[in-house]
């Protein structure tokens, strides 16, 4: 079903085959923009099937006038999370500050939303699940551009050409380092690792979240409604990548237990927690910066292109407004040459607004030295006395075009 005001792109003669890999956020939404356009899409994940559950991931700004054009704004009202409190602990677990989220976020309450990223994904995939062709526990092996499309070798044997394909599968993106390298080239490390899982709630904790700092580390409880589940957050300062770490879970383990060994309030609990959590996800806080998203048929999208890092909590924006973006640039020129580099340079000043929200201080909530960790403290405080923080320039900065508009022919000389 269309929504009303909304054209459906270019018309063509035969259906242009778009493969997407990556069935998370930008891989479902740029599916459904492309099915709307009038391509035939195949999502291809490596998973057995969706992802549930998750962290709380944040929709604001730009992104929120893509949902709505969705039609999915509702569901996504009904699945926010609505936290009413952010307490800062210190060392000893003493209050240091208790502020509406929206505060220190840059939100702007009654227009964000904030929903688990299990449940975005899931009502992306429910609305493209019967016109676009999902291939669950599978991924690609190679790609081949030598002819007049891509020759794709999935990792189940199976073959098929594509007309084109989009990397949408994320940080590490295995599509990405096929195209253009490892990861090292464009990997921007921001000085931080974090683990996260889940832990029985035995705190009483209620759609809160209370945040635990001493320098250089913290540590989170995060209750997204009143469940018995938590989502537990140890975030620490690490000047260079544990490289070591990083594919090795036990390892993982035993770093963040060496690094929160001794610490106070209920962090010795949360380790604890962490030995034992089966969903238990671990990386460094980064970015991903290239100087181009695309390369001949093959173009990326959402992290994978331009990951912003979880700090500036823009990824899962940058990825629904992303796809909005490279799905009109298809729809609007047939010449898919055209279509990335219009996709490129309508989307690129927005990344780098967004990107710069860690440059321009959203690490501070994580500051790595005493002094730091003082100033931002007393930041807290007046918090509490003062309104909420004005909403973020970079989360609005891009204005959606109408979707698929066409532009008229050049007259004849």
């Amino acid at each position: 079903m269309t929504p009303t005001g909304l054209s459906t792109g270019v018309s063509t003669a035969a259906k242009r085959r778009v493969l997407i890999s990556g069935a998370s956020i930008a891989g479902p939404a740029l599916a459904y923009w492309l099915h709307r356009s009038g391509c035939a899409v195949t999502v291809v994940e490596k998973a057995g099937a969706l992802r549930d559950g998750g962290y709380p991931i944040d929709i604001r700004g730009t992104a929120t006038e893509v949902v709505r054009r969705m039609g999915i704004l509702p569901q996504l009202r009904d699945a926010h999370i609505d936290s009413r409190r952010c307490t800062f602990l210190d060392a000893d677990g003493g209050e240091v500050a208790s502020v509406s989220p929206s505060a220190v976020a840059g939100s702007v309450e009654g227009q964000d939303l904030e929903v688990r990223r299990g449940d975005l994904a899931a009502i992306l995939h429910a609305m493209v699940r019967d016109d676009v062709e999902f291939l669950f526990g599978d991924s690609i092996d190679t790609l081949d551009q030598s002819g007049q499309g891509v020759d794709v070798t999935f990792h189940s044997g199976r073959r098929r050409t594509f007309d084109l394909v989009v990397g949408a599968d994320g940080m590490h993106s295995a599509t990405r380092e096929s195209l253009f390298g490892p990861e090292e080239r464009f990997h921007r490390h921001l000085g931080y690792c974090f683990a996260v899982f889940t832990m029985p709630n035995t705190f009483g904790l209620s759609r809160e979240v209370v945040l635990w700092n001493t320098p250089g580390k913290a540590a989170a409880l995060y209750a997204v409604g009143d469940n018995d589940e938590l989502h537990a957050f140890l975030n620490f300062h690490r000047p260079e990548p544990p490289l070591d770490a990083l594919r090795n879970p036990d390892a993982q383990r035993d770093l963040v237990a060496t690094v929160f060994a001794g610490a106070g309030w209920e962090v010795p609990r949360m380790v604890d927690a962490m030995r034992d959590a089966d969903d238990l996800f671990f990386d460094t806080a980064g970015q991903i910066r290239m100087p181009h998203w695309s390369s001949g048929r093959v173009a990326l999208v959402g992290d994978a292109a331009y990951a912003p890092s979880f700090l500036t909590g823009q990824g899962s924006s940058l990825a629904l407004v992303g796809a909005y973006m490279l799905a009109d640039a298809l729809a609007t020129h047939r010449d898919h040459t055209a279509a990335f580099a219009a996709y490129e340079r309508d989307v690129r000043e927005f990344v780098a607004m967004n990107q710069a929200l860690v440059d321009n201080g959203a690490a501070t909530l994580f500051p790595t030295t005493a002094r730091a960790l003082e100033e931002r403290n007393a930041m807290l405080r007046d918090l509490v006395t003062m309104p909420a923080a004005p909403a973020r320039p970079a989360h609005s900065a891009l204005t959606l075009p109408e979707f698929g508009r066409v532009e008229p022919p050049m007259s004849p000389r």
